[in-house]
């Protein structure tokens, strides 16, 4: 657990490191620049709880990492990376010890809880990254492959592949030049947890979490959050809405709330599923033209 927790900071590490490099690669779903900053502060989130922890079992650091970031989640590329976690953590807090089958497993239920999350999955994208990285762990699983670092190494090259093909799944990526934003960041997670587990010298301390800052002058337009607070009865049928506006909608269910992040040009929403408390205000909210956020 202590290994696996050095890797998970190292990874938090690489990311927030290279979170302005991965906003200039933003240009899906919304040309933002801010899918860098957005993973950073999710991870970070996480980070912090893992830090905070002075002997870690498996157990309480899955359950770092899952609650960490997902409080900490921010746009759909940090929902999508805490659902990532969410899953791969459900796996690994049954063990005391992980091998090659277990992460491979802890891998593909991973992606499972990550695909689920989405509305209307697109390929191309971090999903993709991680299915085809999922998929070659699987692979190595069956083929018997037992050396952890063989294991890890080809499970990255493949994600760095997938990664790699992701402008001819997405015209809008190969029209600006760049490979998903996501699936980057994902990457860099992984690198950054694998040079710890090589025993690489690294800086594992974690600041407070910084608050995102905003470059005005990269945004093609205002954006707003709105925290919406929905029954759990409305909650399938208020997502549907949303997505059959042509919106990019992640959701997520837990036992205590659901969580949706909806973006398009101008809006990210959170909603949060704790009590029906603007129940009347959701049919006005729905219909309200886009320009009034503006």
């Amino acid at each position: 657990a202590k290994l696996l927790a050095k890797m998970f900071l190292a990874g938090a590490k690489n990311l927030e490191h290279k979170k302005e490099w991965i906003n200039e690669l933003n240009v899906f779903p919304v040309p933002d620049g801010d899918t860098g900053t957005n993973m950073s502060m999710t991870i970070m989130s996480a980070a912090k709880e893992v830090a905070a922890i002075a002997e870690p079992d498996m157990a309480s650091l899955a359950k770092a990492i899952s609650s960490g970031s997902l409080r900490g989640a921010r746009g759909n590329s940090g929902v999508i990376l805490s659902q990532l976690f969410r899953g791969f953590t459900k796996v690994i807090s049954e063990y005391d010890e992980i091998n090659v089958a277990i992460l491979a497993s802890a891998c593909e239920k991973a992606v499972e809880t990550a695909y689920k999350a989405v509305m209307k999955p697109k390929e191309g994208t971090i999903l993709t990254v991680a299915k085809g990285a999922a998929k070659r762990a699987n692979d190595l699983a069956v083929a018997g492959e037992k050396d952890l670092e063989v294991f890890i190494s080809e499970v990255i090259k493949e994600a760095e592949y997938v990664l790699s093909q992701t402008p001819e799944m997405l015209p809008v990526l190969k029209q600006a030049g760049v490979v998903d934003s996501g699936g980057q960041g994902l990457v860099e997670v992984m690198k950054g947890a694998f040079d710890a587990f090589l025993g690489k010298e690294l800086d594992l301390s974690i600041e407070a979490v910084p608050q995102a800052s905003v470059n005005k002058g990269a945004l093609t337009s205002v954006r707003r959050t709105f925290y919406l607070y929905l029954s759990s009865s409305m909650f399938l049928s208020f997502i549907s809405s949303l997505a059959s506006r042509g919106l990019s909608v992640v959701s997520i269910s837990t036992p205590r709330r659901n969580i949706l992040i909806m973006s398009f040009s101008s809006l990210t929403v959170h909603a949060l599923t704790l009590m029906p408390l603007l129940r009347a205000c959701l049919y006005h909210f729905l219909w309200i033209p886009k320009t009034a956020w503006l």
